[in-house]
């Protein structure tokens, strides 16, 4: 067979290498077409922040529970008409204000651009919905509905409240910046009663819940709401531009901590809420990690008895099981650093304007167990088990209800611990049934600086029993009246009087039991950063995270 001319191949490469050449500018040119029409957030990776929280996510309606991981999750999801700076100021946030001369109109006027998520414009009448179902729920809500004479939409973007006499904490209610917060819904969930969760999770807020990726103690996912408008000041706490950088943001559940932080230091978390306190040590010695406390008020432990059954029904009891605790054994088992706690019986807090000793001497110094005997044996006590739900999972209160088990039975008492876990917890302490029929005795939990301020934030020492208390539902007309006192008072000094009033009873009465104070940094990577200070939980809107 003859063969081919040397000069009749070298052409034929020749003419395919300039097809080929052809051939891949001309589909380089077709790529690059293409990926203009694709738009930029496509292109780019997202940004998919990872974060361990102080606790599982289980019930996500932020007005039916006071608990704080609830309350993080309506920060994501729902905006708020007003908000709280870092210097406790109240600034415009879905809404600005005015207030008439006489003090008795307040006009909220929304701001353009606000819809929900589902595309809907936000309107007065959802967010005159969204106030009155916070209202009947929450204890400073409560106390701003008794005030309130009328409250309606006036327009499509008008709220008119008026009062039936002047009030002080009209606007420091409406922007108070946790539990319960003032979220606003769209009106056909807010017209959900208030003892039962809402339906679905739709707000006007930076983040989208995405409901279809929720696995209760697995992980909650939120991701950009791109139709956010934020405003045009800078982030503080609560307040100003909430700016997202971030495309999706995962809580994910943790309840061993050592297992949270092994996963930071592998880059697979971004930022742990709460590291143990004996860990920190060793953590602020990490060069690739930042630690650091978001709220320097930190929180106050309490203990929390049920009012309406044996044996806490009996004040002789109550008081009997009030003094065998003792703040500092408590502390020790919660916290174990004197550096991050504090003896502390002041019922709104130490190193605040009402800050006070009255009543609270024996629980600090730790030396009422002989009396706590003697009472015991006094009451008639019948041996009635105290049952305690205590919770395994959360770092913050587990410790709690195993000290004061403790405490209780050198004091005589029956103790019955029950273990649970704190989403279990949190429902089961709606219940009003006795303790042999799923019920409860008493359980501890944390109450952030701001939520225990004042007499009228502080839900805890809100006295309505069955009519709108908080969980034990103590009932005492003396504090309630005293509450509206403080309300109507008009000086610093009045308050203060009435403070240490409505602290004496809260002791003489054991509404509940305040036994110290503590902080907690949070941790993250340093990859992270723009993380804001807040009410005690992290703030996900301006964090930025870096490749």
């Amino acid at each position: 067979m003859s063969s081919v001319p040397q000069r009749v191949l070298a052409s034929n490469q020749y003419l395919l290498n300039k097809a080929s050449a052809h051939f891949r500018r001309t589909l380089s040119v077709i790529v690059a077409i293409a990926m203009l029409c694709v738009p930029v957030e496509a292109r780019a990776k997202p940004k998919v922040l990872s974060v361990v929280m102080h606790s599982d996510l289980r019930v996500i309606d932020p007005i039916y529970t006071t608990a704080y991981i609830t309350r993080d999750h309506g920060y994501m999801v729902y905006d708020t008409l007003l908000a709280t700076d870092s210097h406790l100021k109240i600034r415009p946030q879905m809404a600005d204000w005015t207030v008439s001369d006489d003090g008795l109109t307040y006009t909220f006027k929304l701001r353009d651009g606000l819809k929900w998520h589902d595309g809907l414009p936000v309107t007065a009448d959802d967010c005159v919905a969204s106030l009155k179902r916070w209202g009947a729920r929450d204890g400073m809500g409560q106390k701003l509905m008794d005030f309130t004479a009328s409250l309606e939409a006036t327009d499509a973007r008008t709220i008119t409240l008026k009062l039936k006499e002047p009030y002080a904490f009209v606007l420091d209610s409406i922007g108070k910046p946790s539990s319960l917060v003032p979220f606003m819904m769209p009106k056909r969930l807010a017209e959900t009663s208030p003892d039962k969760p809402i339906p679905e999770q739709i707000g006007s807020g930076p983040f989208k819940f995405v409901s279809a990726e929720f696995q209760p103690g697995v992980k909650a996912v939120y991701v950009k709401n791109p139709d956010y408008v934020p405003r045009s000041e800078p982030p503080d706490w609560t307040s100003g531009g909430k700016v997202v950088k971030v495309d999706r943001i995962e809580w994910i559940t943790m309840p061993d901590p050592q297992t949270a932080l092994n996963a930071l230091a592998a880059g697979d978390i971004d930022l742990v809420e709460r590291p143990p306190w004996d860990m920190l040590p060793i953590l602020e010695n990490d060069p690739r990690l930042v630690v650091h406390t978001l709220d320097a008020a930190g929180f106050q432990t309490i203990g929390r008895m049920n009012f309406l059954y044996p044996p806490f029904n009996n004040v002789k009891l109550r008081r009997a099981a009030m003094l065998a605790l003792r703040q500092k054994d408590v502390l020790d088992g919660l916290v174990g650093n004197p550096k991050y706690y504090k003896l502390c019986g002041a019922v709104f807090g130490c190193d605040t304007p009402l800050a006070t000793d009255v009543g609270s001497e024996t629980l600090v110094r730790g030396n009422g167990m002989a009396q706590a005997k003697k009472l015991l044996a006094e009451s008639g006590y019948d041996g009635t088990p105290v049952v305690i739900m205590a919770p395994g999972d959360v770092l913050t209160v587990k410790a709690q209800p195993i000290v004061a088990a403790q405490l209780l039975r050198e004091a005589g008492f029956k103790v019955d611990v029950q273990a649970t876990d704190w989403q279990t917890l949190v429902t089961r302490r709606n219940s009003q049934k006795p303790p042999k029929e799923g019920g409860w005795n008493m359980f501890f939990t944390n109450l952030t600086g701001r939520d225990v301020a004042n007499p009228i934030s502080h839900y805890q020492i809100n006295a309505k029993g069955r009519n709108g208390g908080w969980f034990g539902w103590p009932e005492d007309s003396n504090i309630e009246e005293l509450r509206d006192a403080f309300a109507r008072a008009k000086s610093l000094e009045e308050q203060k009087e009435i403070a240490t009033e409505i602290q004496a009873r809260v002791y003489d009465q054991v509404i509940y039991i305040p036994l110290g104070q503590w902080t907690i940094p949070a941790v993250w990577r340093k990859e992270i950063s723009g993380i804001l200070d807040g009410p005690a939980t992290p703030i996900f809107w301006n964090v930025e995270k870096s490749d």
